[in-house]
C-alpha cells in the first residue's frame, strides 16, 4: 500500500508496508500514482499531454527500480505471522500507572476521572498497597530490565508523602532484582514547589505538566471549584520546572475542545512562555457535551495542525525551536514491528491500578467493572481480559487495514474504540481522522527540514 499526497510544496509518496518516504518531483508523482493498475504504453498514453515521452519512460524505469528494492508497492510480511505470534506471546508487564490520588483540587470540565474521583470512589493509594503493586511488576516482568512507574490522579502531590515511599521503595528493589524503575508524575501544578521540583529532578524521568494553552482557554476549563482560573498560579511554576530540568524531560500537556478550535494559538502560547517540549490532545467524549469535537469540526482541526506544522517548520529554522509530540516520528527505522503485531500494550504490558489496588487495562478503563482485571494481594484473576486485549491490534480492526497510518498508531486507543462503539476492536472515527492528518504534517516537517 502506498499514501501520496501534496503538502505545503512538497510531492509525497508512503509506502505504507516498508516505511519509505519519498518526497518526489510531479512527474515521478503522476507515475507512481499509475503505476500499478498501468502498463507502461497506458501510463505514457495518460501523461504525454504533460511531460516529454522520453522523461516518463526514464521516470517510470526509476519507480520500477524502487520497487524491485523493496521501496514502493512493498507487501506486508509480517501479517501471516500475526496469529502464531499471540499464540507464543509471553506476556510481561513492564509498566504501571499508578492512581495515587483519586482527589483532585481543580474541577477540570472535561475530565474523565470526574474530578480525579473516578465514579464517586474518592480515595489515597496507601504505602501498602503501593508496595504491593511494585512487588507485582518486579514479579511479572520476566527478564525485563527497565521497568516504568507512572504517578498517576486525580493529583498525585495530593499524595505527595506516598509517591517519596514508593520511589524509595522501588530503587530498593532495583540492585537484588536486576530492575531500573523508571519514575514519571503527572501534575496540575496547584502544589508544585521547591521541595517536591528538587525530589522530581532528582528521581522522576519525566513529568508531565497539565496546561491548556492561552490564559482564557485554560482557566475557562481548568478551573478550581470555586470557579478561579488556575492559570496564573501554575504557569510560574511550570516555567520555573522547565528551567529546572534544563528544557528536557517534561512536557506541558493540553487538552483542545470546540472552545478552543485555534490550539495551534495555544501551542504557540506554550513556545512563546519557553516552554520546549509540549503535547495539545484532542478532548474526547460523548457528543453531546458542548466542548467535545464532532465531525464538522474536522476542517478547522486540519487547517489547524497545517498551521501549527509551519509555525513548528518556521522557528526551527530561526533557531528557535520546540518539540511537538504529535510531530516527533522516527522514518529511520521503519514501521515497528513489535508494534504491528502488539497495539498499545494496555491490559497487557501496561496496567492502572486503582487506590484500593484493583487492575485495570489502563486509566481510561478505571471503574468499569467489566474490565477490573485483579488486584494487588491476587494478582491477575481474569486471564481472558489478558488474552483479548493482547489481540487487540491493526490486524484485528477492520478499519485499519486500508488506513495509511495504521503502524504509526498501532490501532489507536482501545478505551476510545470501547466507548464509542462498545467493542475494543474498533475504531474512534475523529481520532482516526486527526491521527492521519498529524502523520502528514510530521513527515512534511522531515521533508522540510531536510531542506536545511
Amino acid at each position: 500500500m502506498i499514501h501520496q499526497y501534496k503538502s505545503n510544496g512538497y510531492n509525497i509518496v508512503l509506502d505504507v508496508e516498508s516505511g519509505a518516504v519519498h518526497v518526489v518531483d510531479d512527474i515521478t508523482y503522476d507515475v507512481i500514482s499509475l503505476y500499478e493498475e498501468n502498463s507502461a504504453d497506458e501510463i505514457i498514453s495518460k501523461l504525454k499531454s504533460s511531460y516529454n515521452e522520453d522523461e516518463i519512460r526514464e521516470c517510470i524505469s526509476e519507480v520500477k527500480e524502487l520497487v524491485e528494492d523493496g521501496q514502493l508497492f512493498t507487501e506486508d510480511i509480517y501479517e501471516p505471522f500475526v496469529e502464531k505470534f499471540k499464540e507464543k506471546r509471553q506476556t510481561v508487564v513492564k509498566a504501571l500507572c499508578l492512581h495515587i490520588a483519586h482527589d483532585c483540587n481543580l474541577a477540570c470540565k472535561y475530565c474523565f476521572a470526574e474530578e480525579g474521583e473516578y465514579h464517586g470512589r474518592r480515595a489515597l493509594m496507601s504505602f501498602e498497597v503501593g508496595k504491593k503493586a511494585l512487588d507485582f511488576l518486579v514479579a511479572n516482568s520476566g527478564n525485563r530490565v527497565n521497568l516504568e512507574v507512572d504517578f498517576f490522579g486525580g493529583e498525585p502531590l495530593m499524595n505527595w508523602d506516598v509517591v517519596k515511599q514508593l520511589v524509595a521503595y522501588g530503587r530498593s528493589l532495583e540492585e537484588p532484582n536486576n530492575k531500573k524503575f523508571r519514575f514519571t508524575l503527572t501534575t496540575n501544578g496547584v502544589l508544585l514547589n521547591d521541595e517536591v521540583m528538587e525530589f522530581v529532578n532528582k528521581e522522576m524521568s519525566n513529568v508531565v505538566l497539565s496546561l491548556d494553552g492561552r490564559k482564557e482557554v485554560n482557566d475557562r476549563m481548568r478551573p478550581f471549584r470555586t470557579g478561579k482560573g488556575s492559570y496564573d498560579l501554575i504557569v510560574p511554576k511550570f516555567q520555573k520546572l522547565a528551567e529546572s530540568r534544563n528544557q528536557t524531560n517534561y512536557y506541558i500537556r493540553g487538552t483542545f475542545t470546540r472552545n478552543n478550535l485555534d490550539f495551534s494559538e495555544d501551542v504557540k502560547h506554550f513556545a512563546d512562555l519557553g516552554f520546549k517540549q509540549m503535547s495539545i490532545e484532542p478532548v474526547v467524549g460523548p457528543e453531546e457535551d458542548p466542548y467535545s469535537i464532532r465531525e464538522q469540526d474536522l476542517p478547522q482541526i486540519m487547517e489547524e495542525y497545517d498551521k501549527l506544522a509551519l509555525e513548528y517548520i518556521d522557528r526551527y529554522k530561526k533557531g528557535n525551536g520546540f518539540n511537538f509530540f504529535h510531530f516527533m516520528i522516527d522514518l529511520t527505522q521503519g514501521p515497528c514491528v513489535y508494534k504491528r503485531l502488539s497495539g498499545c500494550g494496555s491490559g497487557t504490558e501496561y496496567l492502572a491500578v486503582t487506590p484500593w489496588g484493583d487492575f485495570y487495562p489502563c486509566h481510561q478503563f478505571v471503574g468499569n467493572e467489566d474490565f477490573l482485571m485483579g488486584n494487588v494481594d491476587e494478582g491477575i484473576t481474569k486471564p481472558e481480559l489478558v488474552k483479548e486485549f493482547g489481540n487487540c491490534n491493526v490486524y484485528s480492526k477492520e478499519k485499519c487495514k486500508n488506513c495509511f497510518a495504521k503502524f504509526y498508531c498501532s490501532g489507536g486507543c482501545a478505551a476510545n474504540s470501547y466507548n464509542f462503539h462498545g467493542t475494543i476492536n474498533d475504531a474512534y472515527d475523529i481520532g482516526c481522522e486527526m491521527q492521519r492528518k498529524r502523520v502528514e504534517c510530521s513527515i512534511m516537517i522531515k521533508a522540510a527540514l531536510a531542506d536545511e
